[in-house]
C-alpha cells in the first residue's frame, strides 16, 4: 500500500506537471463549455418554466463531465502515444491501477470548476431553488469515474486517429442526443430504449435527482447502473495500458 500511494503521489505530480501548459486553457474550456449550456440552450426555449430549467441546470455539469473524460481523456491518450509518453509511462516500476488514478484525479478535477460555474450561472439565470442530496457527492463521482473510465479506455485502445474521432462522436451524441437536457420521453421509442443501455442518462438522472432530491426520493438505479459501467470502463482501460506494445 506504501508502494502504491508513494507512487500514485509522483505520478500525480508528473501528470500535472505535463498537462501545465493545457491544464489552464481546459479549465476554461470547461468553464465556458458548463456556463455556455445554461445561457445559449435558454435562448432556445423563449418560454422557460421550472421543469425545463431544472434539466438545463443540473444537465451542464453532467456534459462538462462527459468532455473531460470522454473527449478531451481520449485526445490527451492519443497525444501521449504519439509523443512516445505512454510507452515511457508503462516502463515506470509503477503499478498500472496508480496510473489510472492519476489521470482520473487530473481529470476531475480539470471538471469541478465548471460545474460549480454551472451551478452558480444557473441559480442566477433561472432563479431555481434546489433540494440538494449529500448523495450528490457520490453521484458526481460516479458520472466522472464512468465517463474518465470509458474515456480512458478508447485513448487506450484504439489509435491516436480513431480515438480522436471517436471522441467526437461521444460528444455529439451526448450533447444532441442523449436525455441529459431534456426528458428521455422526447426520443424515438427505440432510441430511448438505446439509452436503457448506455450511461448517459443514468448520470443524468444521479446527478438531476441529488441536486433535486425528488419527493419519492433518490433513485438507486442509476448509481448500480454507472457504478457497472465505472468497473467495466476501468477494467477495459487497465486491460489496454497492460497490453504488450
Amino acid at each position: 500500500m506504501n508502494h502504491w500511494l508513494r507512487s500514485y503521489g509522483l505520478l500525480l505530480g508528473w501528470t500535472a506537471l505535463r498537462s501545465r501548459a493545457t491544464l489552464p486553457l481546459n479549465l476554461v474550456i470547461q468553464t465556458f463549455l458548463a456556463v455556455g449550456i445554461i445561457i445559449g440552450f435558454g435562448y432556445l426555449v423563449p418560454e422557460m418554466d421550472d421543469a425545463t430549467a431544472l434539466y438545463f441546470s443540473t444537465g451542464a455539469p453532467v456534459l462538462g463531465l462527459i468532455t473531460v473524460g470522454m473527449v478531451i481523456g481520449p485526445q490527451e491518450v492519443a497525444a501521449s502515444k504519439q509523443e512516445g509518453i505512454f510507452d515511457f509511462n508503462r516502463s515506470l516500476p509503477v503499478p498500472r491501477s496508480a496510473l489510472m488514478a492519476s489521470d482520473a484525479t487530473v481529470a476531475l478535477l480539470t471538471a469541478l470548476p465548471g460545474m460549480v460555474a454551472a451551478l452558480v450561472v444557473a441559480g442566477l439565470r433561472f432563479d431555481l431553488s434546489l433540494d440538494v442530496s449529500p448523495l450528490v457527492v457520490p453521484a458526481i463521482l460516479l458520472t466522472a469515474f464512468t465517463a474518465i473510465g470509458l474515456g480512458y479506455g478508447i485513448g487506450y485502445g484504439m489509435a491516436p486517429p480513431a480515438a480522436r474521432m471517436m471522441s467526437q462522436l461521444v460528444v455529439f451524441v451526448a450533447l444532441m442526443f442523449s436525455p441529459i437536457t431534456f426528458p428521455a420521453s422526447r426520443l424515438p421509442g427505440w432510441f430511448e430504449g438505446v439509452h436503457k443501455v448506455l450511461p448517459f442518462q443514468y448520470m443524468a438522472d444521479a446527478v438531476r435527482d441529488t441536486l433535486n432530491t425528488p419527493s419519492d426520493g433518490v433513485s438507486g438505479l442509476p448509481f448500480a447502473v454507472l457504478a457497472a459501467w465505472t468497473v467495466v470502463g476501468f477494467l477495459i482501460t487497465f486491460r489496454m495500458m497492460s497490453r504488450r506494445p
